[in-house]
């Protein structure tokens, strides 16, 4: 895999608060190498840890995305959601930022038939079909596409199990980093202080409550995918 520049500096990670960790008394004791300082009450972040393998996931990121590959980002927590979402968006990723269902990965056969329906009541919503219906059975049919909305929207388009599954939180999302390793998916996880490093294939040590950091961490992955996508749009 070769390395790329990703313009990663250290002086905009400091502006986004990217070096805040939890309280000295909630971390991982694993995180020991990833921890330049304490500072009232509060580990800091080695920033140069951070960089190295920020830009390594960018690399990853890239050579995935140059071959085609598709990529799940993952963050339900309310400070992490619209940022996800934004994510998604701008690099045509799929995502779930609302509440990870058990099971979304390794039962992907239940997954599957859930979207199948969510796609078919799509389509008698947008062709009026349901307003056709009885009130009651319309009312009804109109709940349960609104809960596949909350849950599938951002997965509505995915049609296997993703490459490549990016994750923001891993206390959070621990289920879901949890089936990504039992189907052997890689995963990019960004890790606070009170995470374990070992979990995922490449772990970013990060804040992972300021909606600054997430971001930056976000805009810097996706920047990577929309490059490796446009390389493999000009070499199929």
């Amino acid at each position: 895999m070769t390395r790329r520049y990703w313009n990663i500096n250290l002086e905009e990670m400091l502006e986004s608060g990217v070096h805040f960790g939890h309280g000295t008394r909630k971390w991982n004791p694993k995180m020991a190498p990833y921890i330049s300082a304490k500072r009232k009450g509060i580990h800091i972040t080695n920033l140069t840890r951070t960089a190295r393998f920020l830009s390594e996931a960018c690399d990853l990121v890239f050579d995935a995305a140059s071959r085609g590959k598709q990529f799940l980002i993952v963050g339900t927590k309310n400070k992490a959601a619209d940022s996800v979402a934004w994510a998604a968006i701008k690099a045509r990723c799929h995502c779930v930022n609302k509440k990870w269902l058990g099971g979304m990965l390794t039962n992907w056969s239940t997954t599957e038939t859930r979207l199948h329906k969510f796609r078919d009541l799509r389509m008698e919503q947008k062709t009026g079909r349901l307003d056709r219906l009885p009130k009651r059975d319309a009312a009804m049919l109109k709940r349960q596409l609104s809960r596949l909305q909350t849950y599938l929207g951002g997965i509505k388009y995915m049609t296997g199990l993703p490459d490549i599954v990016i994750i923001v939180d891993q206390h959070d999302e621990y289920t879901a980093l949890r089936e990504c390793i039992t189907l052997g998916i890689p995963t990019i996880c960004l890790i606070d202080t009170n995470c374990d490093p070992d979990l995922a294939d490449i772990s970013i040590p990060a804040n992972d409550d300021a909606i600054s950091s997430i971001r930056l961490i976000l805009n810097k992955l996706v920047f990577a995918i929309c490059e490796g996508r446009s390389s493999y749009i000009r070499n199929p």
